[in-house]
């Protein structure tokens, strides 16, 4: 039987659609709307592309998008009194500070300035120590992105074998808690693991995010396994070509005739992280005004 190509735009799509459903209650409720501040420091094109969709989408979604621009060689002094300005902003109720930043700054000293009431990227260590107490935290999108996912697909999760090759804190390590919190058996691999095929044999659950092009090969995968794949990776261009294909940590096409459903790169698990940024916008709306979570997120 052929593995379903689990189609991440469709699902991102429906969760963007239910989170504009959600947001004239809150309006009612508040007198204002959900807002998300983005800030872009620096002329990175890639930066730029993520930060314009970003807005884009806060704005379909009928929340308020404020978004600022610093150029590459400002203080840093002057970026942390930018994200103090907009903690301090009643009408904010999500701040993302685009990463990477230019050469120069502390990255760890701007996010650990961030409100964690606002960190709506889940990189704050309030918001990680949350994660890992099991408290109510705002997690990264990602990872939080993978999990819903799984759970439309699966239902249950729970005794389920779950193997996370990558241990980034944006996406390997707040993986590995949801997971955890969803009673899976989890373990956490990466490229120095010790016979990688063997571990990923007995997954019934493999998240990919390692970063290396079709690293995990398709007859390492269980059969019936589910494969979420985390990587973007462009190949060197084919003679003829300007550009070589985008590919992810999976050998697609080997995967394919071993696994039950697999996302493609892209159009996979890529595709849901903004959709995520707005869900945790929205719940972080809730919370700081008082209200319970919206129902359904």
């Amino acid at each position: 039987m052929a593995a379903d190509v689990i189609d991440g735009k469709a699902f991102a799509a429906g969760l963007r659609a239910r989170i504009a459903k959600a947001v004239p209650a809150f309006e009612a409720a508040t007198g204002r709307v959900p807002g998300l501040a983005v800030v872009l420091v620096g002329d990175d094109a890639a930066s730029q592309v993520y930060v314009g969709a970003k807005g884009k989408a806060t704005v379909a979604a009928g929340m308020k998008s404020f978004e600022y621009r610093l150029p590459a060689d400002a203080a840093q002094d002057e970026l942390l009194a930018l994200v103090a300005r907009l903690n301090a902003d009643p009408t904010v109720d999500g701040i993302l500070v685009q990463l990477p930043l230019p050469k120069g700054f502390d990255e760890k000293r701007v996010i650990a300035a961030i409100d964690p009431d606002k960190d709506v990227d889940g990189i704050t260590p309030t918001n990680a120590g949350r994660l890992v107490l099991g408290a109510d935290a705002l997690v990264s999108c990602t990872p939080l992105g993978c999990l819903m996912m799984l759970r439309d697909l699966l239902g249950d999760l729970s005794g389920l074998d779950a193997v996370i090759v990558g241990r980034s804190i944006l996406f390997g390590k707040p993986m590995a808690q949801l997971l955890l919190q969803a009673n899976c058996t989890v373990t956490m691999a990466h490229s120095r693991t010790r016979d990688l095929p063997a571990v990923l044999r007995r997954a019934d659950i493999v998240i990919a995010a390692i970063g290396q092009p079709e690293y995990i090969r398709g007859d390492w995968l269980k059969a019936g396994a589910v494969v979420l794949d985390g990587g973007i990776n462009r190949l060197p261009p084919a003679p003829g070509k300007a550009k070589g294909r985008i590919v992810g940590d999976v050998a697609f096409d080997e995967a394919l005739p071993h696994v039950r459903a697999i996302t493609p790169v892209p159009g996979g698990v890529g595709a849901t992280t903004i959709a995520c940024l707005l869900r945790n916008t929205l719940v972080a709306a809730h919370r700081r005004a008082g209200l319970a979570d919206p129902e359904g997120f």
